[in-house]
């Protein structure tokens, strides 16, 4: 059952293996792999400069193929694996897999198949799967298995002036898996809705399974000490002292809205801004930049800027879950969200959260955190300032998040994706809800 990777999908690999299924996953390779020495192979597909395509690669194999497409299918290689010593996280990914097959370039070569013959590519395989599972949206079919498409959401088609998707690309091709896939999963109501509505998948192919929502027993089993002296040591910030945003600077995540709302709350409390860059992020950094004020503080023996807004980058789990479990609450007011982990993730670690009314917001989280709207500066401020004051309200909120986040448990999922895989092997129900 190969297997596309989509970064976050939670639960990842070992799902497939945890229903009883021989797992393999399917991976992209920017450059060509090594098929003569195992050895070779598996070092050049873990190389550094396996990043990004080669200069070759860039300007000769892609050009050459962007009006070409792939009419003879795309071929894997099996990776040897045991020699690359993995970071935790590969590691885990890997664990889940039974073997690992590499297509090079298939992800861009699939989307030029699609554009030149309006139709998916097609994957070839020694022997068939039973299912051929692509955890992404892409055009991509393995003939003889069952075709399963993840499609998280249609953000480029609701808020197109938030991505550089190619948005004609994306609808001719949604719809077309919605024609001839065996199934749509998909990853809530809201989403489900969307693709329905916007891109004409039919009701009876498509299903919601949801996503989950978890993280290492190490990390649940700290405790609130340990978390505020990590969070105080790290970042001289105090539990309870400051609003947490985390996530990438992009359109979407409403970040500069976010900011005038707190600016506007008067909250003595700081605003911690956790994530990468992703794009169009400049008028975000403006607004941080422009909160800096000239005064200092002592901080241990030094005098550093007292900044009521920080931004901080790239942060391992273990500091991004006790800076979570610290917030007074996590504000995550999304334009839109296929499903939004952030919700849950926060929950889990019982932290008050305020969260968008629309999208998928609203249903992932319940009646356990406190809805805005998103785009009205004065909704994001009065709910900052309505948990700024009352403790109270902050403890009902802290208590219901782990009930609410139950509700996407890594058993609750696997439950939902068996029983999808159950309907196109079996013909077993319509729904995973």
């Amino acid at each position: 059952m190969p297997l596309s990777p989509k970064p976050r999908l939670r639960p990842q690999f070992g799902e497939g293996r945890a229903l009883g299924f021989t797992t393999d996953g399917l991976l992209h390779s920017q450059r060509a792999i090594d098929t003569k020495d195992p050895l070779l192979g598996e070092i050049g597909f873990f190389d550094a400069r396996n990043r990004k395509p080669s200069a070759f690669t860039r300007y000769v194999t892609l050009n050459w193929r962007r009006g070409v497409g792939a009419p003879f299918g795309l071929m894997t290689t099996q990776l040897n694996r045991g020699a690359v010593i993995l970071s935790n996280p590969a590691a885990a990914t890997f664990a889940g897999l039974d073997s690992i097959l590499v297509a090079p370039l298939f992800m861009d070569l699939a989307r030029f198949h699609f554009k030149r013959f309006g139709a998916p590519a097609r994957l070839r395989l020694a022997e068939a799967p039973d299912i051929f599972h692509a955890t992404q949206a892409v055009p991509l079919r393995v003939a003889g298995a069952k075709n399963i498409y993840t499609v998280h959401d249609i953000v480029p088609l609701r808020l197109p002036d938030s991505t550089l998707d190619d948005k004609k690309f994306f609808l001719n091709m949604v719809r077309n898996l919605g024609r001839t896939a065996d199934l749509i999963v998909t990853v809530s109501e809201a989403s489900r809705d969307d693709l329905i509505k916007f891109c004409g998948v039919p009701p009876n192919k498509i299903v919601n399974t949801y996503q989950s929502v978890s993280f290492p027993d190490e990390l649940l089993s700290q405790t609130d000490d340990e978390a505020a002296r990590l969070v105080k040591g790290s970042f001289d910030l105090d539990k309870g002292d400051y609003y947490l945003f985390y996530g990438a600077l992009e359109p979407k995540k409403n970040v500069g809205r976010l900011i005038d709302a707190y600016l506007a709350s008067g909250s003595a409390r700081r605003l911690v801004i956790a994530g990468g860059l992703g794009w169009e992020y400049e008028q975000d950094l403006a607004k941080i930049d422009a909160s800096k004020t000239n005064a200092l503080k002592i901080v241990h023996g030094r005098i550093a800027p007292d900044e009521r807004i920080r931004h901080l980058r790239h942060l391992p789990l273990f500091q991004l879950t006790a800076l979570i479990r610290c917030a007074r609450a996590v504000v995550f007011p999304s334009l839109y969200e296929g499903f939004g982990l952030p919700v849950l993730e926060s929950m889990l670690l019982r932290t008050p959260v305020i969260t968008s009314d629309g999208s998928s917001l609203k249903e992932v989280a319940g009646k356990a955190a406190l809805l805005v709207d998103p785009v009205d500066t004065r909704s994001i401020m009065a709910a900052m300032q309505k948990v700024d004051a009352d403790d109270a309200l902050c403890r009902v909120l802290s208590d219901g998040g782990p009930t609410q986040a139950s509700r996407f448990s890594p058993s609750a999922y696997r439950e939902r994706l068996s029983h999808a895989y159950g309907r196109v092997l079996n013909g077993v129900g319509r729904d995973a809800n």
